[in-house]
């Protein structure tokens, strides 16, 4: 064997071991882009924070199209990526396709079960922690009537909405919840010039808090909620720094947990059904210094009972995804 042809050998046999000593993790956003202060930038803060803790690196991808979806999944896992996890239901029938082609890639999808060897599937108990703003948006509202603008109409948004109203209607049983959803595609997620359409439409119904699932377009209800005088809940991610003063609160869903963790577990990441509810801190409500005014001891402390209540299971909340019926709102 020549000098070179040993040369060449030996780079290649480095370059293989290094792939696989540390393959670098990989995150794809969803629709409405990274920085949506919402679902996505929740994912981005996740992975951010694995990044700093441990001084590695990560790939990550926006999506433009829906066309997009199984490309980026291919493109990254041919590169080496691994494991690769993606925000979002809208990606499960892709990645079931797609997962049975790279048996030693990991993935992690956020928001939808896929049943794959290779697939870990983590879902959150949004009704839980929509309950418990419901409950302080019966508290703080005046008129008696509060309102809900979803994103895409699927019964993931409706698992929100129905947490939300039987928050509500636990507080006070004559309250009028009034729920409207941004459309049926995708585009849903990032319109907030129709959010803002949606707010001031409830307003002038009575509704005086309105709480919004609705990823990017969410975004225009708290702006409209605050041009207009009344109360918003954000979503997701802790959004009351917004509109300090305006957003009531914000109902947490540890989307940055699920990320870090998977970046966390690397190539030992265990396939399965995660499930992060209220008792596991994966939903939650969030208290700061932009909304410590709005909130009293009082109101607090009914709320956190609350949660004591579901978290142990003495209290049940009505799960939209599991029966497709929402007794206390009609859509």
């Amino acid at each position: 064997m020549t000098l070179m042809k040993h040369l060449a050998a030996a780079t290649a046999t480095l370059a293989l071991s290094a792939g696989m000593v540390a393959a670098d993790p990989a995150l794809i956003f969803d629709l409405g882009g990274k920085f949506d202060k919402s679902f996505n930038e929740a994912a981005y803060e996740g992975a951010q924070r694995w990044a700093t803790e441990t001084g590695g690196t990560y790939k990550e991808l926006e999506m433009q199209s829906e066309a997009q979806r199984e490309q980026a999944l291919r493109r990254l896992a041919e590169a080496g990526s691994n494991p690769i996890v993606m925000t979002g239901f809208a990606f499960g029938d892709t990645l079931a396709q797609v997962a049975p082609d790279f048996p030693d890639t990991k993935f992690a999808i956020i928001d939808m079960v896929v049943d794959q060897p290779n697939v870990k599937s983590v879902v959150f108990t949004e009704e839980q922690g929509s309950y418990l703003v419901g409950m302080m948006a019966a508290m703080a509202s005046k008129t008696g009537t509060v309102g809900f603008v979803g994103g895409m109409d699927i019964p993931l948004i409706r698992k929100f909405a129905c947490g939300y109203a039987q928050g509500v209607k636990a507080v006070n049983p004559d309250a009028t919840v009034i729920a409207n959803m941004t459309g049926t595609t995708p585009a849903a997620w990032n319109d907030p010039v129709k959010g803002g359409e949606l707010a001031k439409a409830q307003k002038a119904q009575g509704a005086d808090v309105i709480y919004a699932a609705a990823g990017g377009t969410g975004i225009g209800v708290l702006q409209a909620a605050a041009d207009e005088g009344i109360l918003s809940i954000g979503v997701d991610s802790n959004q009351n720094y917004l509109h300090p003063g305006k957003v009531l609160t914000s109902m947490l869903k540890r989307v940055d947990n699920a990320v870090y963790d998977a970046f966390k577990a690397g190539t030992a990441l265990e396939a399965g059904i995660s499930v992060m509810d209220l008792a596991a801190g994966g939903v939650g409500y969030a208290m700061d210094e932009n909304n410590a005014a709005l909130v009293s001891d009082a109101m607090k402390g009914q709320i956190d009972k609350a949660a004591k209540l579901i978290g142990n299971g003495t209290l049940r909340v009505h799960d939209y995804m599991s029966d497709e019926s929402c007794p206390a709102l009609s859509f």
